[in-house]
């Protein structure tokens, strides 16, 4: 999964760099909030795929890049269809998981490339169905973003939190029915940090005492919530 999202993003740049600028499809499709484009992968093989106003541009883990105007879409059942003389895309408003993890995403794609017909996901990642069994990274606290050496991690597992902002081990139990998240009986270990690092700690563990609210951004990160304070978490899988 990380090879194939590291595929995504280098074969993007180097992808625009390359390129003269293209006019822009009527009928390009509306990327998720906060980027600019839509993006999708496919893992058997490694493959990424952008689709911005103006070009799609597919990039394989071998071999050579397909990149051609956005023709715009046209309608399809449940989604959108491109189709060029290199490549055709078929994108089906239908949930879809990339096989080698438990990563959801809220398109399911198909691409017909170089006479192949190879299976992907993409759009935005959906959000897990329970935080059960999950694992994250935080990202920053209350805006900024995490400080010292050792990378701060929550885990969800049979009804517990444990985890790190970067110092002590924390641990409790937690609540959530998706909308909201409660954490009771925070513990944590007792070992001296440096200042910053015990700061992100002290306000993790003072959200945790509050009932969080739970949103997901189009990219996939959990935002936690309570009055003023908040935290991002990014999924590891």
């Amino acid at each position: 999964m990380n090879k194939a999202l590291t595929l995504l993003t280098a074969s993007t740049a180097l992808a625009l760099a390359a390129c003269a600028p293209l006019t822009p499809a009527p009928d390009a499709p509306v990327p998720p909030a906060g980027t600019s484009a839509w993006l999708a992968l496919g893992t058997e093989p490694f493959w990424a795929l952008e689709i911005t106003p103006a070009r799609i541009n597919y990039r394989p883990a071998e071999g050579r890049p397909v990149i051609v105007a956005n023709p715009g879409a046209r309608p399809s059942l449940n989604g959108e269809r491109y189709v060029t003389r290199q490549i055709s895309v078929d994108i089906t408003h239908s949930p879809c998981n990339d096989g080698m993890s438990d990563r959801r995403y809220a398109d399911t794609v198909m691409v017909e490339v170089n006479g192949r017909t190879l299976r992907g996901c993409g759009g935005p990642v959906l959000p897990p169905a329970s935080l059960d069994r999950t694992n994250w990274r935080i990202v920053s606290i209350n805006g900024r973003d995490m400080v010292g050496d050792r990378p701060a991690t929550l885990r969800f597992a049979n009804g517990t939190v444990s985890g790190t902002a970067g110092c002590n081990q924390i641990s409790g139990n937690f609540l959530s029915d998706g909308n909201r998240l409660t954490v009771s009986q925070a513990v944590s270990t007792r070992m001296a940090c440096d200042g910053p690092v015990m700061l992100q700690e002290s306000a993790l563990l003072a959200l945790f005492r509050q009932s969080m609210s739970i949103r997901f951004a189009a990219d996939g990160r959990m935002i936690l919530s309570a009055g003023e304070s908040n935290a991002v978490l990014e999924r590891v899988i």
